[in-house]
């Protein structure tokens, strides 16, 4: 096993150009994707500071924090500047809490962290509107993985990450340490959030519908069939997705129609933040040499490496798929200021690709790049 060292976050340094500026920060992410080690090192690097670091999964936190009065918060909070509020989302009413602190101590800096945006983040979004800065943590990205040593450091690990993930737990262990590890979070803390929401009754239809969803990542979902495999209907189906993309367990790409009238315009494909949760959920951590899934697993990878990539830039770009009804396509498509670049994912440098023509004619200036293993990180670091 490998060094366990702290890795640094690339969000650290966005948090810490944004503290004392009179708003609340909220970091929120998965479980275990390590807001509560980044929270402990903005802490340490102000150590001139008089701060305090508050467990909010503490019973005695929530009682003395689930007070809506300010002099009363004030008390229990004590004279400080700098605040950390972990698992701030067990707080009732956190929203207005933090409302309260802000508007009345504005010199006290909060950084409250959650590990689910439809607790922390939407009891937060109206009382907060203006108060508050917004961080999202994921599992490690390329960049952070990478380091100073750039690609160098990151391409004889890419058949572990693609098997094992990126969680900052998992990286530096051997592939049966990663494997027990993966497993235990999945069992423990995947669904945690999700369960707490729908009720542990509905735990079965919960987890059969991951598994389902991990099966068919890189392809279209319906959610009508999903539906009748679960013996669910539709509508629960769409909203047990909503909630396990509000977990950051997975994510939706759409389709991308514009011009023509062939295009497939409604339909959506699901995917992965991290691969070793989806490869543990089907329970296949073969190597990739002998994988049949490994054009998906590639696809994947690349797609929410991106996503970290371009989130943590601050870029904001409009992300989708292409297809059309006569079964040409496109991985991957980023729309910037009207502008269009597809990519397409091939995990060897000799497989064939072929640019539908039907889409460069019908969106001029278009583009389209292939991503392989022999040059993903131009893409991806």
């Amino acid at each position: 096993m490998s060094e366990n060292k702290i890795i640094p976050r690339l969000l650290e340094r966005q948090i810490e150009n944004h503290l004392f500026r009179g708003r609340t920060i909220v970091l929120y992410g998965a479980r275990r994707v390590g807001k509560t080690t980044l929270a402990k090192q903005i802490l340490a690097r102000h150590h001139d500071k008089r701060s305090r670091y508050l467990n909010c999964d503490l019973l005695s936190v929530r009682r003395a924090l689930g007070v809506e009065e300010a002099t009363t918060l004030k008390a229990f909070i004590g004279d400080q500047d700098l605040i950390i509020m972990d698992e701030a989302q067990q707080i009732e009413n956190i929203g207005l809490v933090l409302k309260i602190l802000v508007d009345e101590y504005p010199d006290i800096q909060v950084l409250a962290t959650g590990s689910s945006s439809f607790d922390l983040v939407n009891q937060a979004a109206e009382p907060l509107t203006g108060r508050m800065y917004r961080f999202e943590l994921y599992p490690l990205a390329l960049q952070e993985l990478a380091g100073d040593q750039g690609y160098s450091a990151v391409e004889p690990r890419l058949d572990f990450l693609l098997r094992y993930g990126t969680y900052p737990s998992i990286v530096n262990l051997s592939e049966q340490e990663a494997r027990v590890a993966l497993d235990e979070l999945v069992s423990n803390y995947l669904y945690r959030d999700a369960l707490a929401f729908v009720g542990v009754r509905k735990s079965t239809v919960l987890i059969k519908l991951l598994e389902l969803l991990a099966r068919q990542i890189g392809q279209e979902v319906s959610y009508q069939e999903l539906g009748q495999a679960l013996g669910i209907d539709r509508r629960t189906v769409v909203g047990y997705i909503d909630l396990l993309e509000q977990c950051f367990v997975i994510f939706r790409l759409g389709a991308f129609s514009r011009n023509l009238r062939k295009e497939v315009a409604k339909s959506i494909k699901i995917y992965f933040y991290d691969l070793g949760v989806r490869n543990s959920l089907i329970q296949n951590f073969a190597p990739l040499s002998v994988r049949s899934d490994i054009g998906a697993l590639w696809e994947n990878f690349c797609i929410v490496e991106r996503r970290k990539l371009l989130r943590y830039g601050q870029q904001f770009v409009n992300q989708y798929f292409w297809r059309t009804y006569d079964q040409k396509e496109i991985d991957y498509l980023e729309e910037v200021d009207g502008q269009v670049r597809g990519y397409e994912f091939k995990w060897s440098s000799t497989a064939k690709t072929k640019e539908p023509a039907d889409f460069l004619q019908a969106y001029p200036g278009s583009t389209i790049q292939r991503v392989d293993r022999g040059n993903f990180w131009q893409f991806l670091l």
